[in-house]
């Protein structure tokens, strides 16, 4: 039995890299035939774009905007060129997001994910993703039978009656959240129902605490993660490494400063951007509003790709102050108006009965002229005053939040 889903897993760095971007031009071409990238791109020349530099030159795509944009130009923005009828299905997601599936093999790329949980062909897989409108079950349902296996399309609920889907075909396989997994496992054990064929599982759309996963293991289930989005399908998965989430092949992602579109420091904690080598729906600079970091070196599972450590947190830190919203990106203009600092974290607070901010910033500058300086931008950016704390370089937390909202 191969250890890898193909030899494109296990190739050298230097060359995937070489290899994403050498297709990348090619998709940004088909990107700006839709209105909505056209406008957005507008001077950028496609040759141009071979390294992950100058891809950061581009504009972000806010997920958060996409409902606002799909409802003024239905169905997709505006961001897809490809007529509605081109695809195989047609979904939407809470916003309203209008989400399309491709009809080539595997279209959400999930059967590596799949495979690097344990799953392998003719293995029988219990799929408790929904398949109603939103594509959640559609995209796990694609990809198990991308990789040779027979899935139950069972979705979420009804517990009783997948008992009998259960006992009757036996599934080695479960996919579905985490929480519903204890939930059949749980109603199982109390009403004597065997669910022991199932031995491994994919998890998804929730979180899976340490906690919740030694339970799963030491009911004799094989569980791993993976992340993905209705948008772009799965995008990292967990290997028996069990060190962060593999990204997946075909993908350029991105770790930028929250608000921004500026990579972050090797190591730092940032927002997910992907960009998506599908030139009938290319999605490119896709900013998801989800905070992870990028872990060094390749996994030891022997899979070469970049590695991040998992979902940490969202980076949309939008707060208001005073009845005035301050965002993230306000917080990088600071940033940028001042090349000594380096990290920075705005500390929102009450005090005595009223909001209070204070910018801390990392330097190694520690003078007052320069905190009077930045006091100085922090109200001219946010038309808020505020105090400076000038601290040393690394005091500060690397968890990607931006604005810490401690009222």
């Amino acid at each position: 039995m191969t250890a890898h889903y193909d030899a494109r897993e296990t190739r050298e760095p230097a060359a995937r890299e070489a290899d994403l971007f050498s297709r990348l031009p090619e998709v940004l071409r088909a990107a700006v035939a839709a209105p909505a990238y056209a406008e957005r791109l507008r001077g950028i020349d496609p040759a141009a774009v071979t390294s992950r530099a100058a891809l950061a030159g581009l504009p972000v795509l806010r997920k958060s905007e996409l409902p606002a944009l799909h409802k003024a130009t239905a169905p997709f923005g505006g961001f897809v060129a490809a007529p509605a009828g081109s695809f195989a299905r047609l979904f939407t997601s809470p916003g309203p997001i209008f989400e399309p599936e491709g009809r080539q093999a595997d279209p959400w790329r999930g059967a590596r994910a799949l495979f690097a949980a344990g799953f392998r062909p003719d293995d029988i897989v219990l799929n408790t993703f929904s398949y109603h409108l939103t594509p959640g079950g559609f995209i796990f349902d694609a990809s198990a039978r991308a990789l040779g296996c027979a899935v139950i399309p069972a979705g979420p609920g009804n517990t009783e009656q997948q008992f009998e889907l259960i006992e009757a075909y036996r599934p080695a396989g479960y996919s579905g959240t985490p929480d519903f997994l204890k939930i059949l496992l749980d109603a199982a054990a109390s009403s004597g129902r065997d669910v022991s064929s199932i031995k491994r599982a994919l998890v998804s759309g929730a979180a899976f605490p340490p906690s919740l996963q030694a339970e799963i293991k030491a009911r004799g289930i094989d569980a791993y993660q993976a992340f993905g989005t209705a948008d772009l399908g799965l995008i990292a998965f967990e290997t028996e490494a069990r060190e962060g989430m593999v990204v997946n092949e075909d993908l350029i992602l991105e770790i930028v400063k929250p608000g921004t579109g500026d990579p972050v420091a090797s190591g730092d904690v940032g927002e997910i951007v992907v960009t998506s080598l599908d030139s009938h729906h290319p999605w490119i600079r896709l900013a998801l509003g989800d905070l992870t970091a990028a872990l060094p070196g390749p996994s030891k599972c022997g899979r070469t790709n970049m590695r991040i450590k998992g979902w940490m947190g969202r980076a949309d830190q939008t707060t208001k102050v005073k009845g005035m919203f301050i965002r993230p990106e306000q917080i990088a203009e600071i940033g940028k108006r001042h090349s000594a600092l380096g990290r920075l974290r705005l500390v929102v607070t009450r005090q005595d009965e009223t909001d209070a901010m204070t910018l801390k910033a990392e330097t190694a500058t520690v003078n007052d002229a320069l905190r009077e300086e930045v006091a100085a931008s922090l109200r001219a950016v946010t038309k808020l005053g505020g105090s400076v704390d000038l601290v040393g370089v690394g005091l500060l937390p690397n968890d990607g939040k931006v604005i810490a909202d401690e009222r």
